[in-house]
């Protein structure tokens, strides 16, 4: 089973609620996590971790020989991204916009363009204990998109896992969906507050446009207020497990550490939304 955890905003504790999980679960499954928050990978944080894999992400990039380049603007046409234009002095690229998906290259009709890989990132696989394995995305700075990391990490995914525990980018955007393709649930973190709510629904929007079952897990919880008891009751979501708002375990958070460690009561919880999500996607 593969389950994806996202936020609608970063801070949420989506990290927290990852890694808590897949280590709970690998004590009486197979797990395989993976971290995609690509941008800021933090999983690795909280465990010890022994690496055997390291392997680099490229992008091909297009390279014009305006010699040869005869001003047609089929690339230019065909580029959904915006990354080539085509002006009487010679073709020109655009390379923060260029995705490398290689159709100016197709279209092309005289061969005028090659193409050259740039290095824009890496994956780390490696091996957190028997039964956990672990994975992460890392985006060089100032590149403009994680997609193609995320879908290299995903090549990875251990199919004799029982389990695969995706820690996805905050937010909606690309990577996310990325990150969402052939996940079987997916479990929104969020907190009880208005921006809480606000990002909640954009991910829920997300997920049931992919036809995703998901469920709610509300992080720094309070009997304050209950505006995602509310929201989740109207759109039918189940919630699937609450993190109170307390000190003791942001302390042992701020440290680096499992709070599942500490106060096993949590880990009999995690199995318990483990076995919920089972009889969800039946």
């Amino acid at each position: 089973m593969k389950i994806a955890i996202l936020s609608g905003k970063g801070g949420t504790g989506k990290t927290t609620i990852s890694t808590n999980l897949a280590w709970t679960l690998s004590k009486i499954k197979s797990v395989q996590l993976l971290d995609t928050d690509v941008e800021e990978p933090n999983d690795h944080i909280f465990f010890d971790i022994s690496f055997t894999h390291e392997e680099n992400v490229e992008l091909l990039l297009p390279v014009v020989d305006n010699n040869t380049c005869i001003r047609c603007g089929e690339c230019s046409k065909n580029c959904q991204f915006g990354a080539i234009s085509v002006f009487e002095s010679g073709a020109m690229v655009f390379e923060s916009l260029c995705h490398g998906c290689g159709v100016c290259k197709m279209v092309c009709p005289v061969n005028a363009i090659t193409e050259n890989p740039k290095s824009i990132g890496k994956i780390m696989l490696g091996k957190i204990n028997e039964n956990l394995k672990f994975g992460m995305g890392l985006l060089n700075i100032g590149e403009p998109s994680g997609v193609k990391i995320i879908r290299q990490l995903k090549k990875h995914i251990d199919n004799s896992a029982e389990i695969v525990i995706i820690d996805s980018q905050p937010g909606s955007s690309c990577p996310v969906v990325e990150t969402l393709r052939n996940v079987d649930f997916a479990i929104l973190v969020t907190e009880p507050t208005t921006f809480g709510l606000h990002d909640l629904k954009l991910a829920f929007e997300l997920v049931s446009e992919m036809n995703i079952p998901s469920g709610i897990i509300i992080n720094r919880d309070s009997s304050k207020t209950k505006i995602i008891d509310d929201f989740a009751a109207e759109k039918g979501i189940p919630i699937l497990m609450r993190v109170p708002f307390e000190r003791k375990i942001a302390k042992i958070y701020s440290e680096g550490k499992l709070f599942t460690e500490y106060f096993p009561d949590y880990q009999e919880k995690f199995i318990a939304v483990y076995e919920t999500i089972k009889e969800l996607v039946k």
